[in-house]
């Protein structure tokens, strides 16, 4: 069974030291901190890649699926959102005041 050292470990995920040292901080992907240096054994990190690939397919899957619920059929979804930006959510929660566009001037 292969260890990996921090810096091997970010190699073989093709993500920077400092997010791998994140992400196993916080639990996300497997590895252990022994004295001051941060462990990984190769066959989880592999183990892990594909547990990305399996829930990517499946996040696919529901994100282009969806069951009309008038009829049971399976609807496959096209275009974009109709839901507001998130600047908008972010604005109306936060009550921030909003600038009033200016108004068509005609001269004569």
């Amino acid at each position: 069974m292969a260890t990996l050292t921090l810096r091997e470990a970010a190699a073989l995920l093709k993500i920077h030291p400092v997010t791998l040292q994140d992400k196993a901080r916080a639990g996300e992907i497997p590895g252990a901190k022994i004295g001051r240096a941060w462990v990984f054994v190769e066959i989880d990190l592999l183990e892990y890649i594909r547990a990305q690939y399996r829930q990517r397919a499946l996040q696919g899957e529901r994100a282009e699926k969806t069951q009309c619920h008038s009829t049971s059929a399976v609807v496959h979804r096209i275009g974009r959102s109709n839901s507001a930006t998130t600047d908008d959510e972010y604005s109306k929660v936060l009550a921030l005041p909003t600038k009033q566009k200016p108004g068509s001037i005609t001269t004569s």
